[in-house]
């Protein structure tokens, strides 16, 4: 069974429906990336795959014993999350409160996870400095490594290269496609098509009539084409 099923779902608020006729599954070890124009619901079905409020209509099922503390979370940065006055290490450690029941504190295993993704993201040095002075490559690596302690199996991400530099984008790009060979699933929003198509394993394209299904299928679609060709892949 798919560890994540979609079938007919319709999301958006009291206001009205943002996007509708939603359908899709995710297995193990895929790259999905959801792509669309701005304003088509991306950041509004990713918060329904979380979670975080309710499906208009429509069903999202969940297999393989895929729970909600088995997904991990990469949310857009505001300014005031990129001003936080906390040390990386306590930042990183954060995303193991779901771990800690009715701990009042870290233990050693949740150290040793902290110390683990800090070094999977190659930040284990920044440790001990403050994240409001880092560079937005580095906090991006920082709030990563975050998400990889809040689970390891699914990894849900929101434009996570938005405001960086090409160079920092390519290494960013760079290690999520390690993450994914290593076997996290991944289900990331994404404004850049060209990137989509070079890292993903499916497409997901947010529209009035959405379209899913392989990169390679994708390509050969009118949407596709025509999303490839605008701004050199970017919406």
């Amino acid at each position: 069974m798919a560890l994540i099923t979609v079938k007919d779902l319709a999301v958006g608020y009291e206001t009205g429906i943002v996007a509708s006729d939603i359908n899709f599954e995710v297995n193990t070890g895929d790259y999905l990336c959801i792509v669309g124009e701005n304003g088509s619901g991306k950041s509004t079905l990713m918060k329904t795959l979380l979670r975080l409020q309710d499906p208009i209509r429509g069903e999202i099922v969940t297999g393989d014993g895929l729970t909600r503390g088995e997904i991990g979370y990469l949310p857009q940065q505001t300014q005031i999350q990129k001003d936080f006055p906390a040390s990386v290490r306590e930042v990183v450690l954060s995303g193991c409160q779901g771990r800690l029941g009715w701990r009042p504190f870290y233990g050693a295993f949740e150290k040793q996870a902290a110390q683990k993704n800090m070094e999977r993201m190659g930040i284990a040095s920044l440790a001990s400095r403050s994240y409001r002075e880092l560079s937005g490559g580095q906090q991006q690596r920082v709030l990563l490594a975050r998400a990889l302690c809040a689970a390891e199996k699914v990894l849900l991400l929101d434009e996570p290269v938005s405001g960086l530099d090409p160079v920092v984008t390519a290494e960013m790009y760079g290690l999520i496609e390690k993450l994914n060979r290593e076997g996290i699933t991944i289900i990331m929003i994404s404004h850049d098509i060209s990137a989509a198509i070079h890292s993903a394993s499916h497409i997901l394209h947010v529209a009035k009539t959405a379209w899913f299904g392989t990169k390679e299928d994708y390509r050969s679609t009118h949407i596709g084409q025509r999303f490839l060709g605008q701004e050199g892949g970017r919406t």
